[in-house]
């Protein structure tokens, strides 16, 4: 059989570019929790058809990053105390496991040593919100990868957007302060001092205060 009249794909559909590009406006703080999503004007922003836009919010739903009313109108998802706490539980058990498999592979000094190269920045230094965040994210994220559990790795990416959301929501406190480097050093230290007990304490409370910050 010849392949030679069959045309070139694009790389990627109208859906896909609607959906990267929405899902990308939610991650980044462009629409924020409770923001509603318009269809006709999406669709009329992006120069595309209503039914393209809806495919794209379905995904988005899919995926637990917008819901949508029985009216049928779809808003970016606020989070409820209860699921935040959840998370935030849940990255904690993951980092915890994280920092015991570091200590049992005897490499603590050299991941502590990684780990106050990625500390975010203090609290005063002028570093904007979604530069904050990103920081944030990618000083734990290094924590499950330096522990070399693919698993637990995937399992903690599989977070990540919900995470995002979250931290784009009202919440109590000032949620630079437990973003900063003052509230990640005793993270390290207690994995540089290869206590397990202390590390599981220290991240347990870092994951329980960043959950108070955040739920409405």
């Amino acid at each position: 059989m010849s392949t030679k009249s069959l045309p070139k794909l694009s790389r990627t559909t109208l859906r896909e570019q609607v959906l990267d590009s929405l899902r990308g406006a939610i991650l980044d703080g462009t629409f924020t929790p409770g923001d509603h999503l318009v269809e006709t004007e999406l669709a009329e922003s992006y120069g595309v058809s209503r039914g393209t836009v809806r495919e794209g919010l379905r995904s988005l739903e899919q995926a637990g990053l917008v819901s949508s009313d029985p009216r049928g109108q779809v808003r970016v998802r606020r989070l409820d105390a209860a699921e935040i706490r959840e998370i935030f539980q849940v990255r904690a058990a993951l980092e915890s496991l994280a920092v015991d498999e570091i200590i049992a592979r005897g490499e603590a000094g050299a991941a502590a040593a990684q780990l106050r190269d990625l500390l975010p920045p203090a609290k005063g230094d002028a570093v904007d919100y979604l530069e904050r965040l990103r920081r944030d994210l990618a000083f734990h994220q290094r924590i499950c990868e330096l522990s070399g559990n693919a698993t637990l790795l995937d399992t903690w990416k599989g977070l990540e957007d919900r995470m995002r959301v979250v931290m784009f929501s009202p919440g109590q406190g000032d949620p630079v302060d437990i973003m900063d480097s003052d509230h990640h050093s005793p993270l390290i230290e207690a994995i540089a001092a290869e206590d397990r007990t202390a590390a599981r304490s220290a991240f347990f409370s870092h994951m329980d205060d960043a959950a108070r910050r955040w739920s409405s």
